[in-house]
């Protein structure tokens, strides 16, 4: 019976193509098959570095019967990467669920370093961050939201979680509510041409003029502060 191959895990840049490190790109161009979340997007990446790999969706929509192939193409010896939309995968994707099913079959896998961009935010933002807690996307609505944040309020670790530039405004005045005064850093198009750090103190949030509500937004929250 032949080895099993390798799923590597790729962690690719959140913007700035030069963030990809040398590992990364010597693996994306040496795969014959990509995974990914979104095939367009990672069809991009795939004409920057002059590959033309097949690329397989894998999103939260792909099933278990479906995943479980994936696993056995590797158990029969081929290799895959699997990379997320940007940044490093299996954060906030379901590239988790086919790592998982790797090691529960013995199948190897190798995760390659490189762009985050929570520990960006958390570099970026001056808070505190020896503690933290990445929450993702909260919900949809001010109540999900508050009741999500509520056991933060007495907290000192600081938070980090992703938003839309439509919510991420209505995000700050929940958590408002949720935990009261508390500084905060908007982190939007990190790496990208737009890249932008406003900080300020809830309940004061930055203007359109201050911060456009266009692009990519990484919210850190600083923790409680003990007097």
């Amino acid at each position: 019976m032949s080895a099993p191959g390798c799923l590597t895990v790729v962690a690719t840049p959140i913007g700035h193509l030069g963030d990809l490190t040398h590992r990364a790109e010597d693996a994306l161009q040496h795969t014959a098959v990509w995974l990914a979340e979104d095939t367009r997007v990672s069809a991009k990446l795939a004409r920057a570095l002059g590959v033309q790999p097949s690329i397989r969706r894998l999103d939260a929509n792909t099933t278990d019967a479906q995943l479980a192939r994936v696993v056995d193409d590797l158990r029969a010896g081929e290799d895959r990467v699997l990379i997320s939309d940007a940044g490093t995968p299996a954060i906030s994707d379901p590239g988790a669920r086919l790592v998982d099913l790797c090691r529960l079959a013995d199948v190897p896998v190798l995760a390659l370093p490189g762009a985050s961009a929570v520990t960006l935010a958390l570099s970026t933002s001056g808070f505190f961050a020896q503690r933290f807690a990445f929450l993702g996307y909260l919900g949809r609505k001010r109540g999900d939201i508050i009741k999500e944040l509520a056991p933060f309020a007495e907290s000192t670790y600081t938070l980090v979680m992703f938003e839309s530039p439509f919510r991420v405004l209505a995000m700050l005045e929940a958590a408002h509510d949720a935990l009261g005064q508390r500084r905060y850093a908007l982190c939007r198009e990190m790496t990208k041409l737009h890249e932008q750090v406003v900080r300020g103190t809830l309940p004061d949030l930055p203007t359109e003029a201050e911060m456009p509500l266009k692009g990519e937004f990484t919210v850190v929250l600083e923790g409680h502060r003990r007097v």
